[in-house]
């Protein structure tokens, strides 16, 4: 059964791809059955360059208990940071 439950995110940062290092403009977070991962659905996540085409594109494919382990980790990681160090933009 398909969710069709799809989210998009405005994003600043890069990634590395098969061509490189490329800069992020967004993310589309969907969950929906996957393409590679052995699992009858998982949590997708497109990171992606929006000018730069398929080139410009990570995919992710995680179990439901992985994304939220990977989200978990994340605001752990974030809290643990100086207030001062997250308003960064260089």
């Amino acid at each position: 059964m398909c969710t069709y439950a799809t989210e998009h995110a405005a994003l600043t940062g890069s990634a590395k791809g098969r061509n490189g290092w490329f800069g992020l403009t967004d993310a589309t977070v969907y969950f929906d059955h996957p393409v590679h991962a052995q699992a009858g659905h998982t949590l997708n996540i497109d990171f992606a360059d929006a000018q730069a085409g398929p080139s410009g594109r990570i995919a992710l494919e995680l179990t439901a208990g992985s994304a939220r382990e990977l989200v978990e980790a994340i605001q752990r990681a974030l809290a643990s940071v100086p207030a001062d160090l997250l308003n960064e933009t260089s």
